[in-house]
Order: C-alpha cells, then sequence, then structure tokens
C-alpha cells in the first residue's frame, strides 16, 4: 500500500514542471545563443554564395541574359566597377535583397569560358567585404541553313565545322524561313500555290500552321530579337484595280496561344498603307517601316507613329542598339530612334567605291560591302567586305571574286563571326523561279571577324545553303 499521499503527489508534479521548464528554457537560450553566434559569425565572415543561375546557350542567342549571385546576406549596392566580366563584354548590375545580377547587353561569344568577378561586396550590416567570382562555358554555335533542291527545300542545323549538319524540316516549297531562339518560322507554298506559315521547334518538332490574313503572298519575313515575334508583308492573290491589300505589314507570336497567334495588322493612320521596308527595333515594341511613298515612321502596335522623314531605305538596325542607318536622298545617315536625331554615316578612313550593303554592328562601326574601283574609277567586278569603326579606322575581312556574286552578309548575334553569301560563278548560275529568287548554287562563307589578320578574316568553313539563320532579313 502506497504511503504518498495526495499533497505529496502534488508537489513531486511541480518539482518535475519546474525542472521540464528550467531545462526548456536553458534550450531555447543555448539555441538562441547559437542563432545569435551564427549571425554574427556569418557577419564577421561577410557575404556568402548560396547559388548562381545563369544560362550560357541563351547568353549566346540574344542580348540581355542574366547572371544572378544570391548570397547568405541582405547586400549593399554593387556598383559596376566592382565587377569584371572575362572575356571583356558590356554589362550592367543590378542589387535586390540577397542577390546580385549582371545583365549581358550583348550576346555572349560562342565556345567561350567566361569568369565574372566581384569585388568587396558588403552586405548591409556591420561586417567585412567579400569577394567571388563564377565561370561557366558557352555552348559551340549552332545554325540554321536553307538548301533548296530539285523535289524537295530542306532547313538545316550545324555547327560551324559544317560536319555534323542535320535535316530538321523538309517541304516541296520553302520560299523563306526565320529562327527566333525557341522557334523556327517557314514561309511555304503548298501543293495548291497557297501560302503557309508553319512553325517548329528547333527540332522540327510540334508542327502548326499560323492564321494568315488570307490568301495571297508572303514577303519580307522577319523575326524580332526576342519574344518570340515574327514580322512579314502580305499582299492578296485577288489584289486588282478594286483594290485589296497590297505589301501589308502584320506581325504574329510564335508563342503556343492561338490568340497570340493571329496575325495583327500594323496600320498608320494617314500613312500609305503598303510597307517596302521594314526593321523591328531592338528592345522596345516599335517597328521602323518605310512606306511606299517614301514615309519613314517609327510605328507602336497600335498604330501611334513618329514620322522621322522621307526615305530611299533602310540599311539595318544593330541588335541592342537603337541607331538605325537609313538611306536619303542626300545621303546615308544614322538616326538615333530614342530621339529622332541623325548624323552622316561616318567616312571610312580608306577609299571604299560605292557600297551595295552598310550592315550596323552593335559593338561599333559598321561592316560594308562596297564595289573595287580601278585608279581610274572604273569597276572591277570585285566587291570588297571591310569593317569601318566608328572612327573611321577601315579594315578589310574579305572580299568576293569578278566571277561569283554577293549576295547576302549577316554577322552572328555577338558579331564574333561574319556570314557571307555568295553565288559561285554567277554567269552560269541561273536563278530559280521562287517569289524570293535564290541562284541555284549558294554558298555560305564563315569568317571570323575578331582575328587580326592584316590580309582580313580567318575563313572557318564554307557551307551549302542560303539564309542562315544569323539574318534577320532575306536577301536582297
Amino acid at each position: 500500500m502506497s504511503t504518498d499521499t495526495p499533497t505529496r503527489r502534488t508537489r513531486s508534479r511541480e518539482r518535475r514542471g519546474r525542472s521540464f521548464a528550467l531545462t526548456f528554457l536553458a534550450v531555447v537560450g543555448a539555441l538562441a545563443v547559437l542563432g545569435i553566434g551564427g549571425a554574427a559569425a556569418s557577419v564577421l565572415q561577410g557575404p556568402r554564395v548560396t547559388s548562381v543561375e545563369v544560362d550560357p546557350e541563351a547568353a549566346v542567342a540574344a542580348s540581355g541574359s542574366r547572371l544572378i549571385v544570391t548570397t547568405t546576406q541582405a547586400l549593399q549596392e554593387v556598383d559596376p566597377s566592382q565587377v569584371t566580366v572575362e572575356p571583356a563584354t558590356p554589362f550592367a548590375v543590378d542589387t535586390s535583397g540577397r542577390s546580385v545580377g549582371v545583365r549581358f547587353t550583348l550576346p555572349l561569344w560562342d565556345d567561350t569560358e567566361y569568369t565574372v568577378t566581384f569585388r568587396d561586396v558588403r552586405g548591409t550590416a556591420a561586417g567585412p567585404a567579400a569577394t567571388f567570382e563564377h565561370s561557366f562555358r558557352t555552348p559551340p554555335e549552332e545554325v540554321f541553313l536553307l538548301q533548296r533542291g530539285e523535289a524537295s527545300d530542306t532547313i538545316f542545323r550545324t555547327d560551324l565545322t559544317g560536319e555534323h549538319a542535320e535535316p530538321v524540316f523538309t517541304h516541296e516549297h520553302i520560299e523563306d524561313y526565320r529562327a527566333t531562339n525557341e522557334h523556327l518560322v517557314m514561309s511555304v507554298r503548298t501543293e495548291d500555290d497557297e501560302p503557309q506559315l508553319i512553325v517548329t521547334d528547333h527540332d522540327g518538332l510540334n508542327e502548326r500552321t499560323l492564321p494568315l490574313p488570307g490568301d495571297g503572298f508572303i514577303t519580307n519575313l522577319q523575326s524580332a530579337d526576342r519574344g518570340d515575334l515574327i514580322g512579314y508583308t502580305f499582299s492578296a492573290a485577288d489584289l486588282g484595280a478594286e483594290g485589296g491589300l497590297e505589301s501589308a505589314l502584320f506581325t504574329a507570336s510564335l508563342k503556343d496561344s492561338e490568340a497570340d497567334s493571329a496575325p495583327q495588322p500594323i496600320e498608320v493612320e494617314g500613312a500609305d498603307p503598303r510597307v517596302a521596308e521594314f526593321r523591328f527595333v531592338p528592345d522596345t515594341d516599335s517597328i521602323l517601316l518605310l512606306s511606299f511613298d517614301g514615309s519613314l515612321l517609327l510605328a507602336a502596335p497600335d498604330g501611334q507613329a513618329t514620322s522621322l522623314g522621307i526615305a530611299n531605305g533602310i540599311d539595318g538596325i544593330a541588335r541592342g542598339s537603337s541607331h538605325a542607318i537609313v538611306d536619303r536622298a542626300e545621303g546615308v545617315v544614322v538616326i538615333d530612334l530614342t530621339d529622332g536625331t541623325e548624323e552622316p554615316l561616318v567616312t571610312p578612313d580608306t577609299v571604299l567605291g560605292p557600297a551595295s550593303s552598310i550592315l550596323p554592328l552593335a559593338t561599333g562601326g559598321t561592316a560594308r560591302s562596297s564595289a573595287v574601283l580601278t585608279p581610274e574609277g572604273l569597276p572591277t567586278g570585285i566587291t570588297s567586305v571591310d569593317r569601318v569603326a566608328d572612327d573611321g579606322v577601315t579594315r578589310a575581312l574579305t572580299s568576293v571574286s569578278s566571277s561569283d556574286g554577293l549576295l547576302q552578309t549577316c554577322v552572328s548575334p555577338s558579331e564574333r563571326h561574319l556570314a557571307v553569301l555568295v553565288a559561285p560563278d554567277a554567269v552560269d548560275n541561273p536563278y530559280d523561279t521562287y517569289l524570293l529568287p535564290l541562284p541555284q548554287r549558294v554558298e555560305t562563307h564563315v569568317f571570323d571577324m575578331t582575328s587580326d589578320d592584316p590580309e582580313g578574316a580567318d575563313e572557318l568553313v564554307a557551307l551549302a545553303g542560303s539564309s542562315i539563320s544569323w539574318c534577320q532579313v532575306p536577301p536582297q
């Protein structure tokens, strides 16, 4: 028989309760000390990296890609002077909370190891500065090319060796195509000679057809730098004396949504609706267009537009740039599309013949294709391709012989490589009968624009095919 009384049992429970409470408080106190000590240690050590986000493939394909570093502490504002990128490339820096990001304002070189270093990075709390770096390698360049054949036409994907080409899309009649970051879009004619815009991914899979304004003809197919947006001019098949769509400008999204992919007309009130040329303005939703009556307009999707005077043609807008090169009656000028100011095109320090094309470069200057003249000023039939810097310093890149024809020049997104489309043996190389005609034999020569050979750029490869995916416009 137990001798415990109710009072004794109560006092025992009270002692156990007090013991548990004291133990609990001791544990909580120890954890608090450890937490404070850990926080103090973290502050004393300075910010430490917990994660890094970067997409090397996207960084090669387009401007605006980012490297984001997340740390253990909220950070003080990181100044661009505290950041270096090797190899050097333009960038911007932003800080938010525990993260600091580097935005690459131009596409990066392919197959290159980059190292981003952050120096003297401090947390918002007291503590020492930290330095950290991250390295990543971009993938080798991958391009698409169009090859027309007797029975069918094919778009190939290849590296810059040309040894690993693979077909990704085949059709009996491909007029033109463009590549975006995620898709291919092909302008084709069906067996019934009707137009179609076919969209696939880069493997040629998940094929679908975009709606069109009607039956007619698609020309001037172009793609924006980003956003999976394309544009084209469209003329109705039944165009006649009674009117109809003629060179009307439309845009369309390549996103999967059917509503997004519907053709969107770009119509400027009071302007000639027929568009002779147009270019997407990088990093904006605006389009620079030249109407049939010679009006140069900077148009928004809703049809609001700013007049930029009269022009004969649009040479281009460099990726990531707001400067357009435009041919006016009085000469070629460079227009700043942010404020409409303009200045004459830089004169090269080497005498060049009449230019057949002027390609603006985001890294500075232009790539110009010019006729080579004799000392007496007579044409030799040779075409030179030269890079003219912003200060006029001129460097020869390559030339095309008098027996061949130069059809187009394009640069890779990073402007590391130059593509020159050539029709060999031009006299004996007849054009096909497509709406966008091309010689039956075409070659795309790829050069390294960064080589310092005074005799010209180093040729990397010659590829069979046209319309390399670096080109933002069709061959002219």
